[in-house]
This record gives C-alpha cells, sequence and structure tokens, in this order.
C-alpha cells in the first residue's frame, strides 16, 4: 500500500497542513525542530512527495473560503464579519458559501473552494451526529495540498479552530434561571441530529438533573426560527394547565428560535415574562431591539470570526480554542409570583 502524507503526519505527531509544508515546499516553514521530525517520519516510511502538491503549496492566491449554514442568520453573519476583521489588511479575500443546513451542499462549497485553490477553509456550522466521510477525505486531500481548515462550532479530527463548549454553557444558563428562581422548564431542543442542538440541550438538562428537577417537556424540530413557533404553538395549544399553574421558563437552543417562541407565546394572547418566560442561546445582535430583552447565553461572536481569520494568517493548523459562553440574565425571564 502506498505511503500518504497523512501517514507520515500521524508518525510525526504534527497536523497534515504542518507535513505539508515541510515536504512539499511552502514558502511557511514550521520550526526546525518539527521539520526534522516530519522528514525524520517521512523517511522512515518511505515517502516521496507529490510533485502537484508541492507546487500548490509554493502558490497563495489570497483567498479564504468560508462556510455558513445560513449567512441571513445573525450568529453566521457576526462572526463572517469578525473574519474578514482577523483578516485585517492582509489583501486576503473571503468567498462565502451557505448551505441551508444541507451536508450534500457542504461538500459542494468546499469542492468549489478547492477547485478555486483558496488558501484556507474556514468551516463555520453545527456537524451532525456522525463525521461524514465524504466530507473528512476531501478536507484531508486538501491540506495534503498545502490548504489550511479551520473549524468554528465543534472540531474535526484533522484541524484546528474554535471549539464552542455548547453543554458547559447550557449548564452554566440553567444554573443561572435557576438561582433566579425558576423551576419549571420546557426545553425547545432543536433538530436532534445536529452536535449544537443535542450538546445545548443536553447540557441545560444535566444541570436540571443534578439540581433534582426535571423538564416539563422536551420539543424537537426544526433549528430555525419557524421551527421553534410551530414547536412552541403546539406546546401552548395542548398544556392550558402547565402555563396556568406554573411560571414555566421556555428555553431555547439559539436566539433565532427564541424569537420564534415568543412570536407564538404573543399569539396566544400570553405576556412574557409574566405569563410565560423565554430564554435563548448566543446573544446575536438582533437581540438589542427585541421587546421584552432576551435572556441568553453570550458568545463573543464576532470575536471568535476574528480569532478564525487571524488563524488563518499565522497558519495555525492544528491550534485548538475552547470558548465558554456567559449567562446573561434580561427582562424576559424576569421572575413573578402568581397571586393566589
Amino acid at each position: 500500500m502506498a505511503i500518504r502524507l497523512t501517514d507520515v503526519a500521524n508518525e510525526a505527531g504534527v497536523s497534515l497542513a504542518t507535513a505539508s509544508r515541510v515536504l512539499n515546499g511552502s514558502a511557511r516553514k514550521p520550526a526546525p525542530e518539527i521539520s526534522d521530525k516530519v522528514r525524520a517520519a517521512a523517511e522512515k516510511l518511505g515517502y516521496f512527495p507529490n510533485a502537484q502538491a508541492q507546487a500548490l503549496a509554493r502558490a497563495s492566491t489570497k483567498l479564504v473560503g468560508l462556510v455558513v449554514r445560513d449567512i441571513a442568520d445573525p450568529y453566521f453573519s457576526t462572526i463572517a464579519r469578525g473574519v474578514q476583521r482577523g483578516l485585517g489588511d492582509s489583501g486576503t479575500q473571503v468567498l462565502l458559501a451557505s448551505t441551508d443546513s444541507d451536508p450534500t451542499r457542504e461538500i459542494e462549497a468546499v469542492r468549489a473552494f478547492m477547485s478555486q485553490r483558496t488558501d484556507a477553509i474556514i468551516l463555520s456550522g453545527s456537524r451532525g451526529m456522525s463525521e461524514d466521510e465524504q466530507l473528512l477525505r476531501l478536507i484531508e486531500s486538501y491540506q495534503e495540498n498545502g490548504g489550511q481548515v479551520v473549524v468554528i462550532g465543534q472540531p474535526l479530527a484533522t484541524t484546528g479552530g474554535i471549539q464552542i463548549d455548547n453543554a458547559k454553557t447550557s449548564e452554566n444558563l440553567a444554573g443561572e434561571l435557576i438561582r433566579a428562581g425558576h423551576r419549571s422548564f420546557v426545553v425547545l431542543s432543536g433538530d436532534r441530529n445536529l452536535l449544537t442542538s443535542a450538546d445545548r440541550a443536553n447540557g441545560f438538562l444535566t444541570k436540571l438533573k443534578r439540581t433534582g428537577l426535571s423538564a416539563v417537556d422536551v420539543i424537537h424540530g426544526a433549528f430555525s426560527r419557524e421551527g421553534a413557533y410551530m414547536a412552541m404553538s403546539d406546546f401552548l395549544a395542548s398544556h392550558a394547565a402547565e402555563i396556568s399553574n406554573q411560571q414555566l421558563c421556555v428555553f431555547c437552543v439559539s436566539d433565532v428560535m427564541a424569537l420564534g417562541a415568543l412570536r407564538a407565546i404573543r399569539e396566544r394572547g400570553l405576556r412574557v415574562p409574566e405569563d410565560i418566560a423565554v430564554v435563548g442561546f448566543d446573544d446575536i445582535p438582533t437581540l438589542e431591539d427585541v421587546i421584552p430583552s432576551i435572556s441568553t447565553a453570550h458568545l463573543p461572536l464576532e470575536e471568535i470570526g476574528r480569532w478564525a481569520g487571524e488563524m488563518v494568517l499565522s497558519h495555525g493548523d492544528a491550534r485548538k480554542m475552547v470558548v465558554t459562553g456567559t449567562p446573561v440574565l434580561r427582562e424576559s425571564t424576569e421572575f413573578f409570583t402568581r397571586l393566589p
């Protein structure tokens, strides 16, 4: 079996992109001790560099591909603005692709960016519960040819990037709500097949369990404003008793979903927070214009994008950051004691 660059990288204990820079003639050289380790691994395994890969590694197009789930979502548009900030005045241009949560379109976007010989690809968006082998093979091939991949959200095995600790952030958010007096919770958990949705919902439920509480209901649905609107409408139509007898707090696993839930609550003739409390996750800029102000978990979205852009410029392939959000309680979860 032919020895691949992946085998050399594994033997040397470095990323694919680092091994490629050493062996394929890139001008971006790692530290001498890293280079020596990679060359020693290549010699040991009998690996010979590919001429095409060497040519690609030496070239620079000053292009970066950014893949997001939905550019209309303020979460992703804010990250995109941060990426541009991170690239600064380097002369690097950003090419944008929006997948609308379709894994096939994500793969198509990566292929398109590869064909345009972008220097790097930034992947921003929730991964599925199981890794897509086709996507991983594409990324591996791209890295072997000198390309750099930075992931925002959930990490991939061979890439660096910014990991968001959704579970821990949700645990902290649940703790703050409990300290504020809330005891009855409904969780709008989004798509059960998305890691982001699952981690946020599970983190919140874990904290409830540790405190001796349990959710009144956990509702799965689309990870979107419309999905939350429909889920909340259905819940309100079938759980009138819970709403009238308890001060329910609805945790939505994204701010966009919280806005959908808020719409459904108002259409039912209910008040937030007097009749039912609402909390989101992300702290998107749109929340500044919402009345009442929405409680959430704050993520530094623009800074996360900036860090990703800076990673591209510093060629920090294997560098990983972990970001934990901060609970922010606002008007939408102010606790009102019901009068007898």
